[in-house]
C-alpha cells in the first residue's frame, strides 16, 4: 500500500499483519478512483475516516492538501497502525486519532461542533452498517453542508437511494466492493 498523489506520492504504508481478520485495506486503485470521482485536491477541506485501519483515506486525504483528518477506530492493531502511518509520512500535527467506537466518536465531535467536508466509512462488510453510519452521521451533523460521504461495502448489502435526508449520488464496484457516495441535497 502506498500514498496514491499529493505531497506524500509513493510512500509506502504498514498494513496489517497476515493474520489480522479485522482490518481490510482499501486498495490503492480503490482509493485512486475515489479521489477521481472526488476531485485530486482536497485543500482546505477537512476529512472524518470511520473504522480507518490503517489510515489510508484519511491520510490519503491530508497529502491531497486536506488542512485535518480524524481517524476513528477502536481496533488496537488498527489504531497501532494509524499512528505509525501519520508518523511515517510526518503528519502529525494534522491528524487526530480517536480511540473509540464510531457511534461514540460522532457523538464526540458532533457535541464539539466539528465539521467535515469529506467523510469516509469503511466498515467491516460483514457489520452491515451502511444505513447505521448515515444515521450516525445525520444525527451528530459532523457533515459540512456540501459535503460528501463515501461509505465502502460489501456488493450484497445495499446502499439505499437514499437516507436520511441523504442521496446517493454515485456507486462504483470493484469485485466484492461497492463505493457509494452520498450528499444532502
Amino acid at each position: 500500500m502506498r500514498i496514491v498523489a499529493g505531497s506524500a506520492k509513493g510512500r509506502a504504508l504498514a498494513g496489517p499483519k497476515a493474520t489480522s481478520k479485522h482490518i481490510r485495506p482499501t486498495a490503492d486503485r480503490v482509493r485512486e478512483t475515489i479521489f477521481n470521482v472526488l476531485g485530486q485536491w482536497l485543500e482546505e477541506q477537512k476529512v472524518l475516516d470511520l473504522y480507518a485501519g490503517t489510515g489510508a483515506l484519511g491520510l490519503e486525504s491530508v497529502s491531497r492538501g486536506a488542512t485535518r483528518a480524524v481517524l476513528v477506530d477502536s481496533d488496537r492493531e488498527a489504531l497501532s497502525l494509524c499512528r505509525t502511518n501519520t508518523e511515517t509520512l510526518g503528519f502529525g500535527a494534522r491528524v487526530e486519532i480517536l480511540a473509540q467506537p464510531v457511534e461514540r466518536a460522532l457523538e464526540v465531535l458532533g457535541r464539539k461542533g466539528d465539521r467535515f467536508e469529506l467523510i469516509f466509512a469503511d466498515p467491516p462488510y460483514a457489520a452491515r452498517v451502511v444505513e447505521t453510519v448515515l444515521e450516525g452521521i445525520a444525527r451528530s451533523k459532523v457533515l459540512a453542508p456540501g459535503g460528501t460521504v463515501v461509505v465502502e461495502h460489501d456488493k450484497r448489502e445495499a446502499a439505499p437511494e437514499s437516507h436520511e435526508g441523504f442521496e446517493r449520488v454515485d456507486q462504483r464496484r470493484f469485485g466484492d466492493t461497492l463505493v457509494s457516495l452520498f450528499r444532502i441535497p
